[in-house]
């Protein structure tokens, strides 16, 4: 028995240094910051998970816009078809008032037509910031003319915990060569599974001009995603514009003379 109780000693001994450095190492794993995790996936990988999920390399579909200010409120139906990076061609279907209105981009050159009038209006780079349609969408927003992947870089700045989310805020910074609208976009993403929360918008002196809300997630064209988009012109309190999708598909090849003037002019 003494033989026993000996031969249990020595085990203990040899075992207690192991148990101290793995004690010691799981004390140092704890401390690390949120932010260590962050290495694990890029904010340039993290922004591409979100233009595929939203957009995919084509993406066609019917969209609603409300548009509200303190003094009035609109609804506009529009359908879009996408194909990136270099095509968007948008045609609205209603109210009455701007039914065949329609906007187009090909490459770095975006026209918009009015049927009224019967007149296509070429739209020069200085005002890819104005309103597309009074909303506090830019012309920019809605055809993608910048390119948040090539003409951005992307870094993870932290991983925060916001309202019980794990979210990562991520970065994106213009190129030196890059020719675009905003000097910095902001954007939150949920950690879990990478659904996008929100993204910020900023001018070339830092400051926050708009805030754009994702909402409403559930199932469409085949994966879940987002339905509602709500864009926030902080200059101009109680101004917003809320974009619903109805129906979207997505990576369905798209028949060119979609993206062509003869099309933005057809009634």
């Amino acid at each position: 028995m003494s033989g026993l109780k000996q031969q249990d000693s020595r085990d203990y001994g040899r075992a207690l240094p192991f148990l101290m450095t793995l004690l010691a190492a799981l004390s140092l794993w704890s401390a690390i910051p949120n932010t260590a995790y962050a290495k694990k996936i890029s904010g340039q990988e993290i922004i591409q998970h979100i233009e595929k999920l939203l957009w995919g390399k084509t993406s066609q579909g019917r969209y609603s816009m409300t548009i509200t200010t303190p003094y009035w409120q609109r609804t506009l139906e529009m359908q879009m078809w996408m194909e990136r990076p270099e095509h968007t061609f948008i045609r609205i279907l209603s109210p009455r008032k701007e039914k065949g209105i329609g906007s187009l981009r090909i490459k770095n050159e975006m026209w918009n037509y009015l049927p009224k009038v019967e007149r296509t209006i070429k739209v020069p780079p200085s005002m890819m910031l104005q309103p597309w349609m009074g909303s506090d969408f830019t012309n920019d927003d809605l055809v993608k003319e910048s390119n948040v992947l090539n003409d951005y870089t992307h870094k993870i700045l932290d991983v925060k915990d916001i309202e019980g989310v794990a979210t990562y805020i991520v970065e994106a910074i213009p190129t030196a060569k890059a020719s675009v609208v905003w000097g910095k976009l902001i954007y939150y993403v949920r950690k879990q599974d990478l659904m996008p929360l929100r993204e910020e918008f900023y001018s070339e002196r830092n400051e926050l001009i708009k805030v754009l809300d994702f909402s409403a997630v559930k199932q469409m064209g085949g994966r879940r995603l987002p339905t509602q988009w709500k864009m926030r012109t902080l200059r101009k309190p109680g101004n917003e514009t809320l974009v619903e999708l109805k129906e979207v598909t997505f990576n369905i090849p798209i028949d060119k003379a979609i993206f062509s003037l003869r099309n933005l002019r057809a009634r």
